[in-house]
């Protein structure tokens, strides 16, 4: 079969884009979540909607499993390969189509990263909001077929709402198109909606277009410091209760602050319970105004210290201690479990209390960052990698986790998609109704199951 591939879909892509050399297939057998591995056939590199096209006309008729991959920054293990086959890599089309300052749409190839298409747009005057935190390498296809979502979500949300329409392959090769520039539109099913979250089971994302909005004049960030979460979950609800709707509204534990510090240095109260980043964007004066009126609000909710930037650049500085979070807590064991859960916003406190507790009674490192102001937490838990009993304790403690959630009135992940890693858990949390009906949609879309086997729907 290697050499099968080799020669046919060399045909197809030219020769230099399919490698099956086993040391060349090493780094497309893992993405960026711990624990999870499977070595492909062959790594394939489309360079256009034809070739993506006759690549899965070939796999169709052959049965072979076919992984859609972008960077593979993914954290549940949807890219990785884990019945083996092809890894469909779509870098190379990594094309800017076309920005559109009228109709306010990007068209672009799913290679392209996120921070691309954010400074192409902003060169137009634009803003492209999805800010997952991953956006430097994070490509558009993984964002959309994972419905990405970051730092920015409670004001702009997550990347589905800026899928305006796709281009996408199917399992036999047949060349879609769903949406397009339009802002109304309601023909038919809505297959943009479907396909986006997909995580590249139902079909293989070939151009995006995508929604713009106008650049913000100014951008402010703050960060406040409190006794313990519950004071500061408090403050957030005091934020939403008195009509601001922030740009940015995170929080850091205990834990992530001494480890952010210890790691970068930034100045950070280590002896803090827990700490708020807030911030706004939009027209100069009034971002300003906002943003003194939401520290006031944090001090009237018992922050025992307040500091606003006075300047983009500040601002860049004080959000540096969310955007280092991961790498500061990697050092406290050697390796991480990442995970991404979500309850109502008003219950965020007594998740993380609940995952103190959980990490206590399994004997793990774990400490939580996340987004305060949609309730999506970011437990994570430190462990070494080559103490195997050590592993197996981390895994146990997100076992509760994941049950915790969903007794919150939550979900199993947020943001980060489900993937290989969380669906053994998926019907906790849908039932076997639903998690029934996705197989059957999964069918209707791909009758042989060649697209990303052992994954949603499967």
């Amino acid at each position: 079969m290697t050499v099968a591939i080799a020669a046919d879909l060399g045909r197809i892509v030219g020769a230099a884009n399919v490698e099956t050399r086993p040391a060349a297939l090493v780094p497309y057998r893992t993405d960026a979540t711990f624990g999870f591995a499977g070595t492909p056939a062959a790594v394939v590199r489309p360079g256009s909607t034809d070739e993506v096209s006759q690549t899965l006309a070939w796999a169709s008729r052959h049965s072979v499993p076919v992984v859609p991959r972008g960077a593979g920054t993914g954290l549940a293990a949807g890219a990785v390969p884990i019945r083996g086959g092809i890894v469909l890599a779509l870098t190379r089309m990594n094309r800017i189509v076309s920005i559109d300052p009228v109709d306010l749409t990007a068209v672009a190839q799913p290679g392209v990263t996120t921070q691309e298409l954010a400074r192409a747009a902003a060169g137009h005057g634009l803003h492209y909001p999805p800010d997952p935190g991953s956006r430097h390498v994070s490509t558009l296809g993984g964002n959309v077929a994972t419905n990405a979502g970051g730092l920015h979500g409670l004001k702009y949300g997550n990347t589905a709402g800026y899928v305006l329409g796709v281009e996408a392959v199917l399992a036999g090769g047949d060349v879609i198109r769903a949406g397009g520039r339009l802002l109304k539109d309601v023909a038919g099913y809505d297959l943009v909606r479907l396909l986006t979250g997909s995580e590249g089971t139902l079909a293989v994302l070939t151009e995006l277009t995508l929604a713009l909005r106008p650049a913000p004049a100014e951008s402010l960030t703050g960060l406040a410091y409190f006794a313990d979460l519950e004071t500061a979950g408090a403050a957030v609800g005091g934020v939403i209760a008195a009509g601001f709707l922030p740009a940015t509204l995170e929080f850091l534990d205990a834990g992530c602050i001494r480890s952010v510090e210890a790691h970068a240095r930034l100045g950070l109260d280590p002896t803090a319970g827990a700490m708020l980043l807030f911030g706004d964007d939009g027209g100069a004066a009034e971002t300003r105004r906002t943003v003194s009126a939401m520290a006031d609000v944090m001090r009237a909710h018992g922050a025992a210290s307040v500091q606003v930037a006075g300047a983009a650049a500040e601002s860049e500085a004080l959000l540096a201690a969310r955007r280092c979070a991961l790498p500061a807590l990697s050092r406290l064991g050697g390796a991480t479990m990442l995970e991404d859960v979500g309850v109502p916003r008003s219950r965020l406190p007594e998740l993380v209390r609940r995952i103190d507790a959980i990490a206590e009674r399994h004997g793990v490192t774990m400490a939580t960052f996340g987004h305060a102001g949609d309730g999506n937490a970011h437990p994570v838990g430190c462990f070494d990698p080559a103490d195997a009993r050590q592993r197996a304790r981390v895994a146990a403690a997100f076992d509760d986790v994941f049950a915790a959630a969903i007794e919150l009135g939550g979900t199993i992940t947020g943001e980060h998609g489900v993937g290989a890693a969380k669906l053994p858990y998926l019907q906790a949390q849908l039932g076997p109704a639903q998690t029934a009906l996705l197989t059957r949609i999964k069918r209707a879309f791909d009758p042989a199951g060649i697209l990303n086997p052992g994954k949603l729907g499967s």
